[in-house]
Parts: structure tokens; sequence; C-alpha cells
């Protein structure tokens, strides 16, 4: 899965920054704004997973700053980290459509726990529907049980080589981007896990070498193509 990323909204900085530090040795990427006007003009640039507003706010307070992002079309889900507590104060923030409404002092794992229960919630993977049985050539590919056949000879791959293989056979005889394959599967972009994801890649390549009708090309600066004539 890929890094989540987290606007945090924040006036008080002694708390932001303790949040932020937090959340980060989570694996939560966050982006912290002093104030609201800071928030909305980020929001309107970059995209994020999970918003966290304080309420009370110089410029523009939590509650005005996620009626704005909804009305600039931005559908990211948000919720309240806020010293309120009056009833009144916790339906117009769920009527303004928030996840959750936090009230100051919390408990960080509690939050933490609320954030990643939201996270899933929206998460979605792009190939979370898609076949786990694939032919390659005179292969049999079986993903779900990590198997890799030919005739009578089952190879057992690693649960990478299984996610790496399972991506090509998905983009069979087109490109495979090699920074998108990266992320999906390591859940970011670095260069030593480019590296990584390379050496696996020449792994599969020998795997498949006893069917010439099936090989994982290079493109230059670009990506792979697992092309199988038929």
């Amino acid at each position: 899965m890929t890094e989540k990323r987290i606007l945090l909204v924040e006036d008080d900085l002694n708390l932001g920054f303790l949040l932020m530090e937090y959340l980060e040795t989570a694996q939560i990427k966050v982006k912290l704004c002093k104030d609201g006007q800071a928030g909305l003009d980020t929001l309107s640039k970059q995209r994020f997973d999970l918003c966290l507003f304080d309420v009370m706010m110089p410029k523009l307070d939590g509650y005005a700053l996620a009626k704005t992002m909804r009305n600039m079309g931005v559908e990211t889900p948000f919720l309240f980290l806020t010293a309120k507590s009056m009833k009144e104060d916790k339906l117009h923030a769920y009527g303004l459509g928030a996840e959750d409404f936090i009230t100051k002092p919390f408990d960080e794992d509690e939050l933490l726990c609320k954030i990643n229960v939201i996270l899933r919630r929206y998460s979605k993977d792009p190939y979370e529907n898609s076949p786990d049985q694939f032919e390659i050539g005179e292969y049999y590919f079986d993903y779900s049980r990590h198997e890799l056949i030919l005739e009578n000879h089952t190879v057992h791959l690693t649960e990478k080589e299984s996610e790496i293989l399972r991506l090509l056979c998905l983009h069979k005889n087109e490109v495979l981007r090699r920074e998108d394959a990266v992320e999906h599967i390591y859940g970011k972009k670095d260069y030593f896990l480019g590296r990584s994801f390379d050496v696996y890649i020449s792994r599969i390549r020998k795997l498949l070498a006893e069917d010439p009708n099936v090989k994982i090309q290079n493109v230059y600066k670009v990506g792979f193509i697992l092309d199988v004539s038929s």
C-alpha cells in the first residue's frame, strides 16, 4: 500500500509538531499548517488521504475551512481536533461531513486507531478485484497460492515475487511503469527500493526462461513489458 498523507491544520505548533512526529513514526506523512488559510492554500495544491482540523484558528476556523474545502470540490475525509465539547459543536461538525470529532486532550494511540480506521475505509486498491490465476505462455501462475507451474513442475514464489509477477500479468503485453510498480509494491518511491525491485525482475525473468515465447522486456527509463507471444 502507498504511504498515506495527512494534512494537519493546528495553530498550537507545539501540539502540531508533537502529533506530526508521532504519526510519522507510524509511517504516515504529515503536512502541518498553522492556520486555516494556510491549510486551504495547501489543499488547493496538494492531495491528501485525510485532514485533521483544529476548530479555533486564526484567519479561517476549522468549520469554515471544512465547508470551503467541500465547496472547492475536495472530497478528502476530515475530522476535528478541538477543545470544544458541547453537543451543538459536535452536531455542527458532523453536519459538515466530519468523520469524527475528537476532544482535546486526547490519547495519541486512540487517535491513531481512529485515523487508521478512516484510512482503511477510504483506501482503494486498483487491483482489488483483479484475477488471481493467469496463463503465461506455457506457464500457469496462481497468485493466491504463490505458485508458478510449468507442466508438472511447481515453483513456490516469495510474496514479493508473486506481487510483482501479478502486476506484470495484469499489464501483459503493455508497459508496466517502474516507478508506479515500486510505489505499489513497497508503499513509496525510493532509489534503493527500485534497485531491489530490479533484482526481483531478474529472478522472475529466470523463472520464465523455459518458454521462449515469454520474455520480460526492458523499456529504457520507463519500465517493463511482460511480452507473451501467441
